[in-house]
Order: structure tokens, then sequence, then C-alpha cells
């Protein structure tokens, strides 16, 4: 496989864009789930994977992609990687989804600026991508935005560190899995589907679950789940195979943005001083980053 530095100019620019997407289209989702509140966080997470796993499996057959979906299910290496990223996105899902019912975005949204730089790390740590100061300093910068959460919260921020590790390794894993977009989501969906299957069967036998609701937009915003959820999955599979490590981490600045907003703005969440000493720490982090090419390039001109 091709290291991260041999990747196409033009790959990464069609990278940046599947990616760039699929994080603005993140950031809005805490209104979507908002819609679906009457419905308890576990089940409502159940659902996103049980109308995801129909939605891709029914895009895959109309793509005619179900026997190579099949061989890569025999391949013991690809498989393996598959159910551990699936693992990690469920995790993933379940506790954001759970961050918007208890009113704690404003913390998700906290873990998915801490994800880009936890990308860096991961970078340099598995892919062997260089560490600069400058990089070294955002690390910094996020470990302290780290501390002071949790010297206000009084306990470790383990909503924003759940979303940024399972994220974060969620992307990882996909990157190094040289599966099609759509494919690896069908089969990640798919390897969940027995198990939310039962779930939801149980729930609607029982009469215990929301669906079927005696409100058909509950039933549709539900089934709506699937295709919202695989669409900008799919997207961000195929752009994180595109791009490096370091820039993926760089794009995750554009969903926690959108959904601070969100939080703050149109869902009325608190954002205290303590908040946005942490937020700041880490906006600091993320501008050195983004400092850090122009700044390498004005130095290498200066020393031509």
């Amino acid at each position: 496989m091709s290291k991260p530095a041999d990747i196409a100019p033009s790959n990464e620019a069609a990278g940046i864009l599947l990616a760039g997407s699929a994080y603005a289209i993140w950031g809005v989702f805490p209104l979507y789930w908002d819609m679906l509140s009457v419905v308890p966080p576990i089940e409502l997470a159940i659902h996103r994977m049980l109308w995801c796993a129909i939605f891709a499996v029914l895009v895959t057959g109309a793509r005619r992609r179900l026997r190579t979906v099949w061989n890569i299910v025999c391949t013991r290496r690809l498989i393996s990687a598959l159910a551990l990223s699936g693992t990690l996105i469920a995790i993933n899902w379940t506790i954001y989804i759970w961050s918007v019912a208890k009113a704690q975005l404003v913390e998700a949204s906290l873990g998915y600026y801490i994800t880009p730089l936890l990308s860096i790390g991961l970078g340099v740590v598995m892919l062997g991508e260089k560490l600069s100061r400058f990089r070294m300093a955002a690390l910094l910068l996020g470990a302290v935005a780290v501390g002071v959460l949790t010297a206000r919260l009084g306990h470790i921020p383990w909503i924003a560190l759940s979303l940024a590790l399972s994220f974060g390794f969620y992307g990882y894993v996909r990157k190094l899995t040289p599966v099609d977009a759509l494919d690896g989501l069908t089969i990640e969906t798919g390897l969940l589907f027995p198990l939310s299957l039962v779930a939801v069967s149980f729930w609607a036998w029982t009469g215990t679950g929301a669906f079927p609701s005696v409100h058909l937009s509950i039933d549709a915003l539900l089934l709506l789940a699937g295709p919202v959820t695989a669409i900008p999955l799919a997207m961000f599979a195929a752009g994180a195979r595109r791009v490096r490590m370091t820039t993926l981490g760089f794009l995750q600045y554009l969903s926690p943005t959108i959904t601070l907003l969100v939080a703050t703005v149109l869902l009325h969440e608190s954002f205290t001083p303590t908040d946005a000493a942490a937020f700041g720490c880490v906006w600091v982090a993320l501008v050195l980053v983004g400092l850090e090419g122009p700044v390498s390039r004005s130095v290498a001109r200066q020393e031509a």
C-alpha cells in the first residue's frame, strides 16, 4: 500500500471535498436526532444501525457489488478490520446520540475538536508521519484543554474523550483497509444487523419500543436514519482513503464548529468561561497546525 506521502494531489483534492462535506453534514446532525428525542438514546442508536444496514445492502445490490462484498467477508484480514471499525462506529453513534439526549453537545463538540489532534498523533505514531514543533505544541494544547474541562466537571470528560478515541481510531482503521467505501459500510453495519434486528423486533413485539409509533413522523424519521447515516459515512470513508491522516485531522474542525453553534444558538446549551478556555486551547492548536505549512514554505524560500 502507498505511503501517505505518495497520495496524488488530484486524489487528495477529491478526498478533501468528500470528507469535508461529510463533516459539514455531521455538524447539523444534532437537529435530526433532537427531533427523535422521544426515543431512548440506546434504542435510537440501534434503529440507526438497523436501517443503515438495510439501506447499505439495497444500494450495494443496485451497484451489483454483492459478490464483491461476499468476497471481502471471506477474507479474514479484511473482515477482522471491518468488524473492528464497525464496533468503533457503533460506540461512537451511541455516545453521540446520548449526548444529544442529555444536552451535552458542548462537550461532544469538544470531543470532535480533540479528534483532529488525535488523528495527528496517530499519523505520527502509527504511520510514521513527521511531528513538527507546531504539531507538538498543538498536541500539548489539546492535553491542556482536556485538563481544563476535567477541572470544571470534577471528573474526566468521558463523552469528549470517548467520541475522540472511537472516531479517531475508526478513521485510522478505515484508512488502512483497502475496501470500497460503501462496501465497507455495508459489511460494518451488516455485522451489527442481527443484534439490531432482534432488539427492534423484540421491542415491536412487546410494544415497549418506539417503532412502530402512533406518529407516522417518528416512524419516517427512524427509517430515514438509514440513508441519513450511510451517505455521509460513505463520503467520509471514501475521503479518508484519499488524504493524509494529518490533512484528515485538520478537516475535522468543520463538524464540531457547526455542532457547537447548533448546541449554543439553536438548542440553548450553556457555554461557560471555563468551556471557552478549553475550546480556546484547541482552537489555538488548530491554528498552529494550519500555520505550519505556510511558515515552513516561507523558511524554505529564505534558505534557498
